[in-house]
């Protein structure tokens, strides 16, 4: 019997020979990419964020599948920093007339955590001096020597040989290398909070489900040691009535703070939840002070990852940069480590063993581009099936 071989290690060499990597966007698919390239040996990598205090936000709940938790592991980030209830059940509770009409049990093949836990324990395992914040890129050219200069606001060009963009939904890269795939609105937002103290009966994923509307929750762990009851609440609005509730375009403004959600938006929300769900759902809802909220938004599929720039260099898109997926597909977060993982092999392929890198990087993009166009086709057809949002065209 066979065993594995250990891992070859990484080339000694001097920052100056090897290649300059940015990477725009500090919230879990940058991180690990940076993390990843630590790992193989890479020391010339910058990662930049616009915001100049990072995280002043709490995250909410999300899922991460048991591929990117092994990853997380494999570059030193174990579970117990940012799992603090491991339950995999999801219980969906179907919902007529604000009663329950039945339940069924499944199980998710991953764990449940929260942003500011996962991204925590990731920036705080970069090497000094990486990350740079209050760095807000606005452009990127070819520059003199043929490497891509990225313009920064308020701050001298940084030049690269592979930019890495990685900057969320609204992403700054994909308005500079694909300016033609522009966010739809989805018909639906996600509003979002963490109500103060947690029901007794609440230890699994739970879903809430009448038509026409979501209330998922799950336990999180806030910033101070305290534990909450994160919640989402799906419900319908049309464009016209997002701007109402919060005079804002929803395909521009894709993330609401607390501040900036009316009394009126409030009021609005409660009273459908009051119509829609049990009771003690509704009472989760209104026991929460400061509520967030997302609108869902869709975006045409991507025919690229990787993008030429001047006569060297190349810049690639990741995660929600490239493509945002609906929230309801639990990819979002495991598309960008799985994408940031693969992209990180293909680099130690070429400074390893000289692999082309054009070529390495078509081929890497030609693998990663399938599971986001599955997730992005999945993700309008289960908000379907709970009466969410724009329904997709009949096949």
């Amino acid at each position: 019997m066979s065993s594995l071989a250990p891992v070859r290690p990484a080339p000694s060499c001097q920052p100056d020979d090897q290649p300059a990597i940015v990477i725009v966007g500090a919230s879990i698919t940058g991180p690990t990419l940076a993390l990843l390239l630590h790992q193989a040996g890479l020391t010339n990598v910058t990662v930049l964020d616009a915001s100049t205090h990072l995280h002043a936000q709490a995250g909410g709940v999300i899922g991460l599948e048991h591929t990117a938790l092994d990853v997380l592991d494999s570059i030193g980030v174990p579970q117990h920093e940012f799992v603090p209830f491991t339950s995999e059940r999801v219980v969906a509770v179907k919902v007529a007339d604000r009663r329950e009409t039945g339940r069924t049990h499944t199980f998710y093949p991953g764990r449940s955590t929260a942003w500011h836990l996962i991204n925590t324990a990731l920036l705080q395992r970069l090497p000094k001096g990486w990350l740079r914040l209050g760095r807000r890129v606005h452009g990127l050219t070819p520059g003199p020597d043929g490497r891509a200069q990225l313009q920064i606001a308020d701050a001298d060009p940084i030049s690269a040989d592979l930019v890495v963009f990685a900057d969320g939904r609204r992403s700054t890269g994909r308005r500079l290398l694909d300016p033609g795939r522009e966010l739809r609105y989805g018909g639906y937002v996600a509003w979002r909070g963490q109500a103060p103290t947690v029901p007794q009966a609440l230890h699994d994923y739970t879903r809430i489900e009448p038509y026409g509307a979501g209330f998922h929750l799950f336990p999180i762990q806030r910033r101070d040691g305290g534990i909450a009851t994160d919640w989402t609440f799906y419900l319908n609005h049309s464009e016209q009535e997002f701007r109402t509730l919060l005079a804002a375009d929803p395909t521009r403004r894709t993330y609401v703070l607390p501040q900036q959600i009316t009394a009126h938006a409030r009021e609005h929300v409660s009273g459908h939840a009051r119509q829609l769900l049990p009771t003690a759902a509704a009472d989760i809802i209104e026991a929460t002070t400061a509520w967030t909220a997302a609108p869902i938004v869709d975006i045409a599929p991507p025919e690229r990852m990787v993008y030429p720039v001047g006569r060297h260099a190349h810049a690639v898109l990741l995660g929600d940069a490239l493509a945002p997926v609906r929230p309801n597909t639990a990819r979002g977060a495991n598309n960008g480590i799985e994408q940031a993982t693969s992209l990180a092999a293909t680099l130690r392929q070429h400074l390893r063993y000289g692999a082309d890198l054009p070529v390495a990087l078509e081929g890497w993009q030609r693998r990663a581009l399938p599971a986001v166009h599955e997730a992005l086709e999945l993700g309008p057809k289960l908000g379907a099936a709970l009466g969410l949002g724009h329904h997709p065209a009949p096949a």
